[in-house]
Parts: structure tokens; C-alpha cells; sequence
């Protein structure tokens, strides 16, 4: 657990997580705070996700085929480069188009390092400590989580919006020093696919697996409904809920004390609870967030926004190395990259979408109809997992880890 190449692997993927999670605060709280539309942050929303959806696939099959190093060197270029113009516009009030192509460059960075940390980590750590490498992962990322949304919301109130996207620059300097230490190795020499029939070969290993089909449906309600949420969050806590930017920041920062709550409790709850229950569990208190901040009345605004938060980070993040620690053991060393992609794409490639509706739904119906848009979506995702035979899975299926470690 404390080999190097893990030690490389756990900060690159904490630095990428935490500029992709201060870019979103910052560009959101910018945008409301500059008079945007409710259309146009779901646009930046869209913008600033929409890496998942169209690089995820491409950059798996990558993945499978070249040294995860030179991914990861891309990867935290794209996030110094985009964070760095998208700063520059901020700094000069201009927000707009050119800000959005920024983001998502800046996004297209963790997507591509969080591919090669998911290929890489089953090779700095035995299978049976899967569980408890996942966990220390999403600690540190829920960590500088938990103080992303405080930077923003203090940058942003200052009118000074544009040191968010200064830090996550850094941090995207930060993951080229780092991953310049890992060996340039040589990725095994294997059959060359064209591009469309090796991502095929990813998603029809995912459409057939009784196990990671539901889990990728789950994902794209949860994220439908999360990004529905995001695009709306800002511009209901401020104009319905009444709240100051700060406020918001320091609500949307429970998030992070949920998932370091889920992070550091996570190996030992897989440990002794049914797999099922805990992949039932992310997506049943997603629900229960959303629907007890939509019946929330203004006077309860900032409690009922903390809880929505904190439900969000412990719940999911729980079920996050829940199916990562099931996904690794469950998938072969040849097609790590593409299943990962493949279920990325699922996670994260419905972010645009939901962002989009969040905020047309805000426009078209008024933001106190609207936040009701996220709860369905919510149901929707556990639906995903209750429909399957995941609740029925009471043990991590170690039988299939014995012979891809022994291979």
C-alpha cells in the first residue's frame, strides 16, 4: 500500500479530482454571481462535463493500448492549459463561449488520468487490498473536496473567481511533476482493433455482465439527476432559498465531509456488509437528499442544503468504491480500460445532459418546480439497482479474483 507507484497514483488522482470539482464550483457561483442565466450555467454545466462524454470512450481504448504514464502527463497538460485560459477569462469579466471551450479542455484532463489510475492500480497493490486502495483514493479526493466548494464561494465573493481556476492550473502543473517519476514502460504488444469495434468490445462485455449492466444504469440516472441538480443548485439556494455565496460554498463543502466520512469507513463496511445493500445505498439516500431540500421551506434552506450534500457524498461515494473494487475483479487485465470507459461513460457522460435539462427545466417552470426534476431522476437510479439482482449480492465475488491475480 505504500509503493510508490501507488503513492504516484493516489496524488495524481486526488489533484485531478479536486480541479475538476473546483473548476464546477467556481464557473457555477461565477456565472449566478455575474447575472447569468439559468440556461447559460446549465450550459457551462454541460460544457465542463461533456469531456466525459466524448473523450471517455477514445481515451480507454488508449488506455488498453499505451504506457498509462504518457496518459497521465496529457492529461494534467489539458488541465494546466484549459484551467489557465479559463482564469484569464474570468479575470476580464468574460464570461461566455470562450469560457466554456476552456472548461472543457481543462475537464477533458481528469478524465483521461482517472482511466489510467483505474488500469494502473490493480498492479500497485494486490487484488485482496483492492478495497482499501479504492478507499484511501476517494479519501484524499474527498478531502480537498470538502475544501474545494470554501475556495470558491471565498474567491467568488471577493470577486476574485478567477483564483479557483488559478489553483486548479496548479494542480494540473502538479500531476505532470508528479507523473513524470512514473517508469516509461512499454504496455504487452496486443492485436490492434479499429477503434469502433474496441469500444464495442468494452460495452458488450458491460451489457452482458449481470453485475455491471445494473451498475452502469445506476450511474447514468444518478448522474442525469446530480447534474440536473448542479445547473440548479446555485440559482435555487441564492434567489429561492436566500442564501449568500458563502453560505453555498460552505453547504455545497459538506459534500466532502460526507465522502470522507464514506472513504474512511468504506473498506470496513465492504468488509462486513452485502455488496448488494451497499450498492443499493448510494443512489436510496441521493433520493432521500434531493426530495428533503425540495420540501424544504426557505427558513430551513441552509440545513436542508448541508444534509442534501453531505447524503450526496457518503451515500455515492460508498457505492463509488463499492463497483470500482467489483469492476476491478470482475473484469479481465485486457479490457480494464475499455469497461472503464465504457462505465465512465455511463457515470459521467450523462452530466452534459442533466446539466442541460436542469437548467432549461429552471427556465421553463421556475427553479422551486425544477428541483423536483433531480428526485425523479434520483428514483430512477435506485429503481436501476432494486430492478437487478444486485441487492441479492451478499459477498465482493472473490472467486473471479483468484485467477486474473494468478494470471
Amino acid at each position: 500500500m505504500n509503493s510508490p507507484l501507488f503513492l504516484v497514483l493516489l496524488l495524481t488522482g486526488v489533484a485531478a479530482q479536486f480541479a475538476d470539482k473546483l473548476a464546477l464550483d467556481t464557473i457555477t457561483l461565477a456565472a449566478t454571481e455575474g447575472g447569468a442565466s439559468t440556461r447559460f450555467i446549465g450550459l457551462l454545466v454541460a460544457a465542463q462535463s461533456a469531456a466525459w462524454l466524448l473523450v471517455s470512450l477514445p481515451a480507454g481504448v488508449l488506455a488498453d493500448r499505451i504506457a498509462p504514464r504518457s496518459l497521465i502527463l496529457l492529461g494534467g497538460v489539458l488541465m494546466a492549459a484549459g484551467s489557465a485560459a479559463g482564469a484569464v477569462l474570468l479575470a476580464g469579466g468574460r464570461i461566455g463561449p470562450a469560457l466554456a471551450l476552456s472548461t472543457f479542455v481543462a475537464a477533458a484532463g481528469p478524465v483521461v488520468i482517472a482511466l489510467s489510475v483505474f488500469v494502473l492500480m490493480p498492479r500497485a497493490v494486490p487484488l485482496a487490498l483492492l478495497p482499501r486502495a479504492n478507499s484511501r483514493l476517494e479519501l484524499g479526493r474527498a478531502a480537498f473536496n470538502l475544501v474545494a466548494p470554501l475556495i470558491a464561494g471565498w474567491a467568488v465573493a471577493r470577486g476574485t473567481g478567477w483564483f479557483g481556476l488559478a489553483l486548479c492550473a496548479a494542480a494540473g502543473a502538479l500531476v505532470v511533476i508528479t507523473a513524470a517519476r512514473l517508469p516509461a514502460e512499454r504496455p504487452p504488444p496486443r492485436p490492434r482493433q479499429k477503434l469502433h469495434r474496441a469500444i464495442a468490445e468494452g460495452g458488450a462485455f458491460v451489457a452482458r455482465h449481470p453485475y455491471l449492466r445494473p451498475i452502469a444504469l445506476c450511474a447514468i440516472g444518478w448522474n442525469l439527476a446530480f447534474f440536473a441538480f448542479m445547473a440548479l443548485v446555485a440559482p435555487y439556494a441564492l434567489r429561492v432559498l436566500a442564501l449568500d455565496p458563502k453560505t453555498v460554498g460552505l453547504a455545497s463543502s459538506v459534500y466532502g465531509a460526507g465522502a470522507v466520512a464514506a472513504a474512511l469507513s468504506g473498506a470496513w463496511l465492504i468488509a462486513r456488509l452485502p455488496t448488494g445493500a451497499l450498492l443499493v445505498f448510494g443512489p436510496a439516500v441521493s433520493l432521500l437528499g434531493a426530495t428533503l431540500l425540495a420540501l424544504a421551506p426557505p427558513a430551513l434552506g441552509w440545513p436542508a442544503l448541508a444534509l442534501a450534500f453531505f447524503l450526496f457524498g457518503f451515500g455515492p461515494i460508498l457505492w463509488f468504491i463499492t463497483q470500482t473494487t467489483l469492476r476491478q475483479a470482475v473484469t479481465p487485465q485486457p479490457l480494464l480500460g475499455r469497461v472503464s470507459a465504457t462505465i465512465t461513460t455511463a457515470m459521467y457522460g450523462m452530466r452534459p445532459l442533466g446539466a442541460v435539462a436542469g437548467g432549461l427545466a429552471g427556465e421553463w417552470f421556475g427553479l422551486e418546480a425544477a428541483i423536483w426534476l433531480p428526485v425523479g431522476l434520483f428514483a430512477l437510479s435506485t429503481l436501476a439497482i432494486l430492478a437487478s439482482a444486485m441487492p441479492r449480492l451478499r459477498v465482493m465475488p472473490a472467486g473471479e479474483l483468484t485467477p486474473r491475480a494468478a494470471g
